[in-house]
Order: C-alpha cells, then sequence, then structure tokens
C-alpha cells in the first residue's frame, strides 16, 4: 500500500513547520540586529564594558560599563525569586491538595487576577504604599546584618530601593509560578498518590513523597519563567528605584538604589541622540538579551533530565569473577 497523504495533513504540517522556523528567525533576527548595533559603540569604548560601573557613553571619549546594572539587575531577581517561589509552592499546593472546592477556585482566580494587572500599577503601588511599609523591615535587617555590605544601612537611605523593587518583583511574578506549579500538581498519576496514603502516609508524607517528586520539572520551568520575567520587567522597576548619583561612591546594599538593564534603558530613551549613545544602550540590551536565553536554555536542561520520564544513570554490575581466577 502507498503512503497516505492527505492535504490537509500536509497543510497543516507544512504550518506547523513555518511557525516555527518563524519563532526561530525572529529570535536569531533579535540577536543580529543587537549585535550589529552593539559593536561599532564596544569597538570605540574606552572603558571596560564588563567589569565597569561608569556610564558616560556620550562624547569623543566614551566610557561605559554594566557592571552596576548586572549587578542590580540579578540582585532584585534573585530577591524575588527567593520570596517568590516557597510562596507560589505554598498557595499551588493548598489550592490543589488542602482548599476545600467553594474555596479553592475564588482563590485561584484572585491570584490569576494578579498576572492582569498592569506593570505600572505595581509601580505606582509600591512606591506609594508598599515602600513606607516595609521600610522598618529594612532598618531592623540592616541593624541585624549591617555588617554584612549587601545588607548594610544605606547612606542616602530612600524608599525606593533594590529591596523594595525585589519584593514587588515577587508579586508580580507569582500567579505565573503559582498558575503553572497548580496545574502539574493537580497531574500527579492517582496511583502514586493513593499508593503512598494506602501505605499509612499523611497528607504532608503524600506530598512529600509523590506530589513534589512529580512536579519538580514543572515547578522549575515556572520558577525560569518567573526570573526571565524578573529579570526583564522595565515600568515598575523604573518607578520604584531611586537613581544613584552619578559621582557618588557605588553601594552594594541592597537598601539603596539602582538601576537595571532595563529600567536604565527606558529611563534613558530621550537620550538615544547620537548613533554612540544608542550603540551603548543596545550593547546593555544584548547582554540582558543572552542572559535571557541562557536563564531559558538552562531551564529547558534542568526540565529534560529532571521530568518524569528522563532517563537516570544507572550503575552496571561489575562481572563475576571466573573460577580459579585471582580475585
Amino acid at each position: 500500500m502507498g503512503p497516505v497523504g492527505h492535504l490537509g495533513d500536509r497543510l497543516f504540517a507544512g504550518l506547523a513547520r513555518g511557525s516555527g522556523g518563524l519563532v526561530v528567525a525572529i529570535v536569531a533576527f533579535v540577536g543580529i540586529f543587537l549585535l550589529a548595533l552593539a559593536i561599532p559603540a564596544l569597538a570605540d569604548n574606552e572603558g571596560n564594558f564588563l567589569f565597569s560601573r561608569t556610564w558616560l557613553p556620550g562624547g569623543d571619549h566614551p566610557n561605559f560599563g554594566i557592571a552596576a546594572l548586572f549587578y542590580t539587575t540579578l540582585i532584585s531577581s534573585l530577591i524575588a525569586m527567593a520570596v517568590a517561589v516557597p510562596i507560589a509552592i505554598g498557595v499551588a499546593l493548598y489550592i490543589t491538595y488542602y482548599a476545600p472546592p467553594r474555596l479553592a477556585r475564588p482563590v485561584a482566580s484572585v491570584v490569576d487576577l494578579l498576572a492582569a494587572v498592569p506593570s505600572i500599577i505595581y509601580g505606582l503601588w509600591g512606591i506609594v504604599f508598599f515602600a513606607p511599609v516595609v521600610q522598618p523591615v529594612s532598618h531592623a535587617i540592616a541593624d541585624v546584618l549591617g555588617w554584612v555590605p549587601l545588607f548594610k544601612e544605606a547612606v542616602n537611605a530612600d524608599r525606593g530601593t533594590v529591596f523594595t523593587a525585589g519584593l514587588v518583583l515577587a508579586i508580580m511574578i507569582l500567579p505565573v509560578i503559582t498558575a503553572i506549579s497548580r496545574e502539574i500538581f493537580a497531574q500527579t498519576p492517582v496511583t502514586h498518590r493513593e499508593g503512598a496514603l494506602a501505605l499509612g502516609s499523611t497528607k504532608w508524607e503524600m506530598i512529600r513523597m509523590a506530589v513534589l517528586p512529580y512536579g519538580r520539572s514543572g515547578v522549575t520551568s515556572a520558577a525560569m519563567l518567573g526570573l526571565g520575567r524578573a529579570l526583564g520587567e522595565t515600568v515598575a522597576v523604573m518607578i520604584i528605584l531611586s537613581q544613584p548619583n552619578p559621582i557618588a561612591p557605588w553601594d552594594p546594599s541592597i537598601f539603596a538604589g539602582g538601576e537595571t538593564f532595563a529600567s536604565k534603558i527606558a529611563s534613558s530613551a530621550a537620550e538615544l541622540d547620537t548613533p554612540a549613545k544608542t550603540g551603548a544602550f543596545i550593547a546593555a540590551g544584548l547582554v540582558l538579551f543572552v542572559v535571557t536565553f541562557i536563564v531559558n536554555s538552562a531551564a529547558r536542561i534542568i526540565v529534560a533530565r529532571s521530568g518524569p520520564g528522563a532517563k537516570r544513570r544507572t550503575r552496571r554490575p561489575k562481572p563475576a569473577a571466573k573460577q580459579g581466577a585471582p580475585a
């Protein structure tokens, strides 16, 4: 019998391949575009682009680096992840296995609605209402752990700190991580759950032995998606963070102000009046693009290795020694 080929199947297969190829082409085009415009600015840069904290891209002697931008972006995203991931897992487990059905649906809907709030609303709420509430907590942490440079009291303490921005980012990425984790936890095979309960496990022991191992890859993927949004968030971070004085010494404390890649580019959009300045900001955007790409690639690798169908290495048994052979 010859192969059966329907026109609809061939069209659908072609559209699917074309869609996948289009996405890859768009990502490649964005990367090539950023690289092409960033190379001339990097060639004229008189500073160390990776390790310098100075940002003076204009003039006849441009000198700019991304060390401070990278640090603020990384620290604020790590604060957001440290706060959002445990809370998201707890909320997902509560909605899936603890809350009664009449309460689970409203709670899930409220959490999902957080994702629909615009970023500018988060920024205004964060700097006007949330920042004054967080200030006593910041002072308490600085009093206890102030001997660590990361937690020392800032010289010019303000409400728009990296710590406040990280907490607001945690609220922003919370619905994404919660929604995906909830769906993964709900898909745990019934046989795994009932088997654990039949062996005398409590509900928490069942969750620890059956639900959490099964959903590890999904939670990791959800966390990486949340991290991607935290790294690239612009408007809310730009409103909350107070810009440091360019001539003041750099302060590594999370209770000081700062600028991320996205907030720096957005707040300095009016300065893109020359090719040199534009190239400097595009170079910073290229670094953010590469970091986000690496994070997503790492997430894919982790999910592939820790998923339910991942292959695990097994030790091969040693061959038995032959009779008469020396041990």
